[in-house]
């Protein structure tokens, strides 16, 4: 599925985020940048060792939580890695909402600022960090709009979903 802002284009996907060719690719991080389950121990066992070796070099103290920080991509397709450290949901009552908008909102501000044509991005805090994925979608596909309504390159943002309920609740909130 594809919706087009401008000149730009956001496309959701079923796949595997490991195997994207876009310039960026958007690891859903821990804090200490150390690798972990889920997405990121994914992203981390098929780009080898030299993107551990990069956070830990040039990120010693990790992301806080609603950062990105960004690495070279190691053995993957993409360029770059974005890490970016989404909230754990704790009953939307400590700044979640606002974490989450910041995570999205700075990998695509670094992604610019890299000179980045395209990214891809996973659903951000949706798995072990057990943020409510109807709420997640929305601020995903409003923060990645917003950014599309200010920026006046074009751009592709592709958001990458392992299975089909994640793919069909970004697919409602993207048609309205």
């Amino acid at each position: 599925m594809q919706v087009r802002i401008g000149d730009s284009v956001i496309e959701l996907v079923l796949g595997d985020i490991t195997e994207e060719k876009t310039d960026a690719i958007v690891n859903a991080a821990n804090s200490q940048l150390a690798g972990g389950g889920g997405v990121d121990g994914a992203i981390h066992r098929a780009a080898g060792p030299t993107v551990i070796q990069q956070t830990n070099e040039l990120y010693p103290q990790g992301c806080p939580t609603g950062e990105a920080v960004i690495t070279e991509a190691g053995r993957l397709k993409a360029k770059y890695i974005i890490h970016t450290v989404g909230p754990v949901w704790r009953g939307g009552k400590h700044h979640e909402e606002a974490d989450l908008r910041s995570a999205y909102r700075n990998c695509l501000e670094l992604a610019a600022r890299h000179g980045c044509q395209s990214i891809a991005f996973p659903a951000i805090s949706t798995g072990v960090y057990s943020y409510p994925l109807d709420l997640a979608t929305e601020i995903a596909i409003s923060e990645i709009r917003q950014f599309l309504t200010d920026s006046s390159a074009p751009i592709l943002i592709r958001c990458v979903l392992f299975n089909e309920g994640i793919y069909g609740a970004y697919s409602r909130v993207l048609e309205q």
